[in-house]
């Protein structure tokens, strides 16, 4: 047999489609072609795969290789696709059989002595595998990550050799049948305990939780904000199976692999103020996630707010709304989800020490308003809690103790997200217009202190939905049903840019 056909998958952001691997030996001088719009990778992978077969025992065919990746107008990159080109020269040459090639699908990089190396995205690919029906084989480094998808057949194996007896009936062959983790993974995170005072901020940190809500803390230096920023991860809810597997998903094709030590914990992403916006939003000449999307169902943290290129923070305007970020290249199209929660500090000024009890501060009126005019008014409106850190007495510093545990805030936030999921199967934060106008609903009171406010203190639109969403979360984590009076109060008290 000339021709042999395989299939392997390719990846186009979230999605893995198929590719069609197909292995034509013709008489002629030798000659090894690859078609189908390879990246400068997969044209690399003719000298692994001659490499590896030689290696391996196996004739390497001195005769005319045509391989072609269908279909012909998906670009093709990474060295995944080396393992599918060698089995199909094999199978084309006749020194494997070629029958049960078909019901499996193949990804894998090939190491000169015909070990696979592990590869990125194994996570997606398995998902769209096991939706096809076809078993996956992959690298054995990365069938723990693979079984993740608990319904997908995974296959690993060591090396093309290995491979080769399982295809010839030399060795039997059985699905990877270790099962993922599954347990909650809640110890390890930074304890809420351990901060001192800020009372404030840490019912605010914990309404934020309950109802997935983005945060801006301002402060001077010191105050604690990057340490409670750090504490969020563990007194938001418990990942669900479904939110766990898009994570993971996303880790894979970002790093390259997933640490399956991470499975069920919250990433928490804090990248330097002198990242790139692709690197915060995704993007290269091959598309993969940026810091928004690696930090999915978790929280992204940007310390020194207002350090940050003013270029560089536009872009999170429309993931913050939409949840989603598209990236658009003249040859390609990946979509990412950017499910995150938004978590960042800034100092009140330049020097830092505005407001501070000892009274250092000596930045004129128009250097605090250069410095925080860095923040444009639409980043700001998108943010639903703005609040103060303010400096800690020293008298406070020094009292013995400690407050509460993450542990303790951690059932009142699941609580109120549960009450959130019963009612309207989402989080407050991801409310719609509709959504708000069925579940915030104020009473006579509420809607007095809601207009007063958005009258002296000009509020948009914007802002005003979010006010109502806070209030809702709010009213969860005191167990009331209707949003009342005191809770669109406290909503209000947390708009703290608004005010100036």
């Amino acid at each position: 047999m000339s021709l042999a056909t395989l299939y392997s998958r390719a990846l186009c952001g979230m999605d893995a489609p198929l590719v069609t691997v197909e292995v034509h030996l013709s008489n002629g001088l030798p000659k090894f072609t690859i078609v189908g719009l390879p990246e400068t990778e997969v044209r690399e992978s003719k000298d692994r795969v001659h490499a590896a077969i030689l290696t391996g025992h196996f004739k390497f065919p001195a005769r005319r290789i045509t391989v072609n990746l269908a279909p012909a107008d998906l670009p093709k990159e990474s060295g995944r696709f080396d393992l599918p080109i060698a089995l199909g020269i094999l199978a084309a040459s006749g020194q494997i059989p070629a029958d049960r090639l078909d019901q499996y699908e193949w990804a894998g990089e090939l190491s000169l002595d015909g070990r696979l190396c592990p590869i990125r995205g194994a996570l997606a690919m398995t998902y769209s595998a096991s939706r096809s029906g076809r078993g996956f084989v992959l690298p054995e480094q990365n069938a723990g990550e693979a079984a993740l998808v608990q319904e997908a057949r995974i296959y690993p194996a060591a090396s093309l050799l290995q491979l080769c007896a399982y295809l010839t009936g030399q060795k039997p062959w059985v699905p990877y049948s270790i099962q993922p983790v599954d347990r909650e993974i809640m110890d390890g995170y930074p304890d809420m305990g351990d901060v001192k005072g800020q009372l404030q901020a840490k019912r605010a940190l914990e309404i934020a939780a309950a109802g997935g809500h983005s945060v801006l803390m301002m402060g001077p230096p010191g105050t604690g904000k990057s340490m409670l920023a750090r504490r969020i991860p563990g007194i938001l809810p418990p990942m669900t199976g479904q939110e766990a597997l898009e994570s993971a998903a996303i880790q894979s094709l970002g790093s390259g692999s997933f640490d399956l030590t991470e499975w069920k914990r919250r990433p928490f992403r804090s990248p330097h103020h002198t990242a790139s916006a692709v690197a915060l939003v995704g993007g290269g000449s091959t598309p993969r996630p940026g810091e928004i999307s690696l930090a999915m169902h978790g929280v992204l943290f940007l310390d020194e707010l207002p350090e940050f290129d003013r270029r560089v923070l536009e872009v999170l305007r429309e993931p913050l709304e939409s949840g989603h970020i598209t990236i658009s290249r003249a040859t390609r199209r990946a979509d990412f989800p950017a499910r995150f929660q938004l978590v960042a500090a800034m100092n009140p000024c330049p020097c830092g020490y505005l407001g501070h009890y000892a009274g250092k501060c000596r930045c004129t009126p128009d250097q605090v308003a250069r410095y925080r005019g860095k923040l444009s008014g639409p980043l700001l409106d998108r943010i639903d809690i703005q609040i103060e850190v303010p400096a800690l007495p020293k008298e406070d510093l020094l009292l013995p103790g400690s407050g509460e545990s993450s542990a303790a805030v951690r059932l009142r936030t699941t609580a109120a997200r549960q009450r959130q999921l019963d009612r309207q199967n989402t989080s407050n934060s991801e409310l719609g217009v509709q959504g708000i106008e069925k579940y915030c609903s104020l009473d006579t009171e509420g809607r007095r202190m809601l207009e007063r406010a958005m009258t002296h203190l000009n509020m948009s639109a914007r802002a005003y939905h979010r006010i109502l969403k806070l209030a809702r979360t709010i009213a969860d984590l005191s167990g009331s049903e209707p949003v009342l009076g005191k809770h669109v109060a406290e909503a209000i008290q947390y708009r703290r840019m608004d005010r100036h």
